[in-house]
């Protein structure tokens, strides 16, 4: 064999041996031999990590949208070349039947622990997962949510999809614009307490210490009243609501009840009108993609510090 043979052999050789990459996801390492090629996402914001990514040209379709949310002019446009497979969560049949060799989804986030789609059933297909890092709480320890949760799925989808490039200069501006920020903001006497109101009427739907609005609260300068509570996205009394008397009221915008309607029925109750931000009228709105992790993130924690500055 000529030399100049080998020498091409074993550069083939290497770039192979090079494609390989293995990330940390959730209680889970992964390799992956080279990039997906007809990956799926689940949910509004986990889709959105990947269009920010440059990698629509990568996916065979999105799933969990439409049964719950709906997609604004920018979200639209970026995935209208690609099908919806399913507007809730999707079975398992039907990632095998577009063919996925990929599926970006977490725990509440399209799967279920101990349901029919989760990284070990679809492991026979040959669909890899990967696992949105905010969800890991439900399978394992972890710290409380924090913007580097957001970061990290951002670089491991990069390693995943061979954009590395492209996932650090975009965290790394993120970093910057959210340091920058938070440096010149006008400081408080005191953190406001702030609660967040997602849905329900009976007993309120609201993010714990593992869920992203934690996070984004305290880069703002405020104090999620509920950071004590050992839980990601989960249901509370309102009794506690009442007894730790929010200042400010973060609502989540999304489903047929609406931000309007949410805060309407706050501000007409009886029962909440000793409640400082009741009393005060002080809400503020987070669309569900600024709300749970995801690239819309960083406006997320200038939307709210504004509302903890204004009275």
């Amino acid at each position: 064999m000529k030399p100049s043979l080998i020498a091409l052999l074993m550069s083939v050789i290497a770039t192979g041996l090079g494609a390989e990459t293995t990330v940390q996801s959730c209680n889970r390492t992964v390799t992956f031999d080279t990039a997906p090629k007809a990956a799926v996402s689940n949910d509004v914001n986990l889709t959105e990590m990947m269009l920010v990514l440059g990698l629509a040209d990568r996916m065979v379709g999105y799933t969990g949208i439409s049964g719950w949310k709906t997609l604004d002019q920018e979200m639209t446009a970026g995935v209208e070349a690609l099908p919806e497979l399913s507007s809730k969560y999707p079975s398992k049949e039907v990632l095998i039947g577009a063919d996925a060799d990929f599926f970006f989804a977490g725990w509440n986030y399209g799967m279920k622990v101990g349901g029919d789609v989760t990284p070990e059933t679809l492991a026979p297909f040959g669909i890899d997962v990967y696992e949105l890092t905010e969800s890991c709480i439900h399978i394992g320890e972890k710290d409380a949510a924090s913007m580097e949760d957001m970061y990290n799925d951002l670089l491991n989808l990069g390693a995943i999809f061979d954009v590395s490039e492209k996932a650090t200069a975009l965290v790394q501006g993120y970093r910057t614009e959210l340091e920058a920020f938070t440096a010149n903001l006008a400081p408080l006497e005191t953190a406001p307490r702030v609660f967040v109101y997602d849905s329900g009427e009976d007993v309120p739907f609201t993010a714990g210490r593992y869920a992203m609005p934690n996070a984004l609260i305290e880069a703002a300068g405020g104090t999620n009243i509920m950071n004590d509570f050992a839980k990601s996205w989960a249901t509370v009394g309102w009794e506690a609501v009442v007894e730790r008397n929010p200042e400010v009221i973060v609502i989540v915008n999304y489903g047929e009840v609406t931000a309007a309607e949410k805060r309407d029925f706050m501000m007409s109750n009886p029962a909440f009108a000793d409640i400082d931000a009741v009393k005060h009228d002080r809400f503020v709105t987070l669309e569900y993609v600024e709300a749970t992790p995801g690239p819309r993130n960083i406006e997320a924690v200038k939307k709210l510090a504004a509302a903890f500055r204004t009275q």
